[in-house]
Parts: structure tokens; sequence; C-alpha cells
């Protein structure tokens, strides 16, 4: 199963970087993504976070939508947001591995055609600002018409979510506040 933990500032202090990264790591992740979008000086703290995750023990990690930095950190991959899908081609040419954010089947299927080596679908649940979620139907009907691993995004905040984003067909989940 796919554990992926995506940072943002509720979540990852780079006062507290070492221990933040600890304690999202004995939660069980294995993926990590830093992700700030709000952050001027996202290539310095990339460069902090890097090593760091790598000590922390995680098997993968991924930058923001930035593959040259990814590249010249280090990182093994690059998690796309849904409107930088052009990025993939220079991801796939230099060797990283991607992730796409997805929320409809449409999206998921141009990740897949352009060559994503993984999507995240979201939101499977109810989820603070992310819109109506997709529903366990829809989310399994996606899940059936892909050949690439999905991870489950959106509203998992417990065991239950993750148990019932696996019964639908999911390789894994992603989150934030499951990791906080």
């Amino acid at each position: 199963m796919i554990t992926y933990a995506i940072t943002d500032p509720s979540i990852l202090s780079f006062d507290t970087l070492t221990s933040d990264l600890r304690r999202i790591k004995a939660k069980g992740a294995t993926m990590i993504l830093y992700r700030d979008k709000g952050v001027d000086d996202y290539a310095e703290k990339a460069a902090r976070f890097v090593p760091a995750a790598r000590a922390a023990g995680f098997e993968r990690i991924l930058l923001h939508d930035q593959p040259k930095l990814a590249l010249k950190l280090g990182a093994e991959g690059v998690h796309l947001s849904s409107g930088r899908i052009e990025l993939l081609s220079e991801i796939r040419e230099s060797r990283l591995s991607s992730v796409v954010s997805t929320h409809d089947l449409s999206e998921a299927l141009s990740a897949q055609e352009m060559g994503a080596g993984m999507v995240t679908l979201s939101p499977l649940f109810a989820s603070p600002g992310k819109g109506t979620p997709l529903g366990e139907d829809r989310f399994r009907e996606i899940v059936q018409c892909l050949e690439i691993p999905v991870i489950a995004l959106g509203g998992i905040l417990h065991s239950q979510e993750i148990e019932k984003a696996l019964a639908l067909g999911a390789a894994g989940f992603a989150s934030i506040r499951y990791f906080a």
C-alpha cells in the first residue's frame, strides 16, 4: 500500500523540520511531498527538506511542480498540479517518478496517456475547500478505467477511510491531515 504524506505549513515547520519528519514517518508514510504554494523561497527550503526527509527514512521524496529542482536536489520524483501536466514529458526524460493530481476521469486518463506514473484522485471524501466529494461509486468507476496506480486523496483522517479507499481499488492513500 502506498502511504503518501503531502506537507503544507500546517504539519511541517522548518523550525522543527527533523521532529516533524519523524512524526510523519512514525505515522506510516513511505512517500512524502514537500508542497508549500505560498512560500517565496521554495528552492532553498526544498534543499533542506530533501536531505532531512532522506535521513528520516522516506523511500520516495517528491517536490511540487519542479522537475529541474527535483533532479538537482536528488529527489525521486515530482508531484504535478493538474494544471502542470505538460511537464510530464520533461519528467519522463529525466527518469524521475511522477504523480499527477486529478479530480475526474478526463484528467486521470490524460495523465495516464501522457505517461504519469500514478495519480492522486480527489476528493474521495469531504475535505475543506476541495469541493464536492467524488463519492465511492464514482471513485471506483474511475479507478477501474485506469492502468496506473490511483492514490486516494481528500478527507482521509482515520483508518476507516483508508480501508474504504483500498476496498474501492486505490493503491494507497495520500493525506495532509492524517499525518498531522
